[in-house]
């Protein structure tokens, strides 16, 4: 972040603009039936809406000197570029928007995600995919001044969950981004178009507007596609506004 982009951030609380409030009523409500891990995790008292500060606003930020050369590619990242990880390559690509669709640049954009199998590298994951040894399953960058990010990655896998008796999840990558401080942080993910298990999700479910869920649908982008390499998919973040990107966490604050 620039001296510039903090000091007009300062200005801008200092002369009484405070941020846009998200709109709660956009996002999916913490307590679904159909997503049983919800019916323990809700909330059980009303959200409190807090106004941010200026150390939230103008706090320490992620760096482009501790990025890697590989950071934002998972297909190499894990092997530090001996071994590539086996699947479908494809490229995610997109920008970061704010409400009034001007790009947010040099903000930090990490994604995870399952392997080609549909298995993450997690202990707890006990899924019968194997693992992929080159295959790592995160990355992160630095969205450029025009708020442009890419992910060279492979296709992850959908997977079984333990929620109703035949529940899967479809393919797809979670995303979390940071504003100006690592006190602003959201977290999203990404599908992909055509997926047939979307419909069928508990989880995607629970954003009951259609027009809202397909803003998470990542369409297949010919365009940025290389031939014989890897297919390309789509994915603009909102940060506000009506056409917003659906968030997981922070409903109630920046």
């Amino acid at each position: 972040m620039t001296d510039t982009t903090t000091d007009a951030i300062k200005d801008r609380i200092r002369d009484g603009g405070p941020l846009i409030p998200r709109n709660r009523a956009a996002h999916p409500p913490a307590y679904d039936v159909d997503y049983k891990t919800s019916v323990t995790r809700a909330p059980r008292w009303p959200l409190l809406s807090l106004d941010s500060t200026i150390t939230e606003e103008t706090g320490p930020t992620f760096g482009h000197d501790l990025l890697g050369p590989l950071d934002n590619n998972l297909i190499l990242n894990w092997t530090r570029g001996e071994a590539p990880a086996v699947g479908e390559r494809i490229l995610m690509h997109g920008r970061v928007l704010d409400e009034n669709a001007r790009p947010v640049p040099n903000t930090l954009v990490e994604i995870w995600q399952a392997n080609a199998g549909g298995r993450y590298r997690h202990m707890k994951d006990t899924y019968f995919a194997p693992l992929d040894p080159n295959f790592g399953g995160c990355g992160r960058t630095i969205t450029d001044d025009n708020g442009c990010y890419e992910f060279l990655t492979i296709r992850p896998g959908a997977y079984p969950w333990p929620n109703r008796a035949n529940d899967w999840r479809p393919m797809h990558i979670h995303v979390s981004v940071f504003g100006h401080a690592f006190g602003q942080r959201l977290i999203s993910q990404m599908y992909f178009e055509g997926d047939p298990l979307i419909p069928l999700c508990p989880i995607a479910a629970t954003i009951k507007s259609r027009s809202q869920l397909d803003s998470l649908v990542a369409p297949l982008d010919m365009a940025r596609s290389k031939p014989m390499d890897y297919l390309a998919y789509k994915f603009d973040i909102v940060l506000r506004g009506r056409r917003q990107t659906m968030f997981e966490n922070k409903p109630e604050g920046m």
